[in-house]
């Protein structure tokens, strides 16, 4: 089993800056690929940037040149430093990873954290 804790959330003014941590620990043995998505009241669950298998990095237009994913791979821990924060940016984040296991046998999983809540008013 893996768990996924985020922290760093909170109540920000627009042009303010947040810095939000997941950290993965459990049955590990590989983080496959990890990032961040967000769910805006009434709205689809959206990928705002990740890390992928091949160690690039994504993030979708509207946060582009605000928010940078970072991480650290000793820690199996992901950032996310959002600068330039707008009320539309406003969410619950959650973490996800593709985790590879060997728990009797190999397999690769996607697990989510339990959401933190960004708000950001104008």
């Amino acid at each position: 089993q893996v768990q996924l804790v985020e922290s760093g959330g909170g109540l920000v003014q627009a042009g303010g800056s947040l810095r939000l941590s997941c950290a993965a620990s459990g049955s590990i043995f590989r983080v496959n690929a990890m990032g961040w998505y967000r769910q805006a009241p009434g709205k689809q669950r959206e990928l705002v940037a990740c890390f992928t298998s091949g160690g690039t990095t994504n993030y979708t237009d509207s946060v582009k040149g605000r928010f940078t994913i970072s991480r650290d791979n000793a820690k199996n821990t992901v950032y996310l430093q959002m600068n330039s924060l707008k009320p539309e940016d406003t969410a619950v984040y959650y973490c996800n990873a593709d985790v590879l296991s060997l728990v009797g046998i190999w397999n690769v999983r996607s697990y989510w954290g339990q959401g933190t809540q960004v708000t950001v008013s104008s």
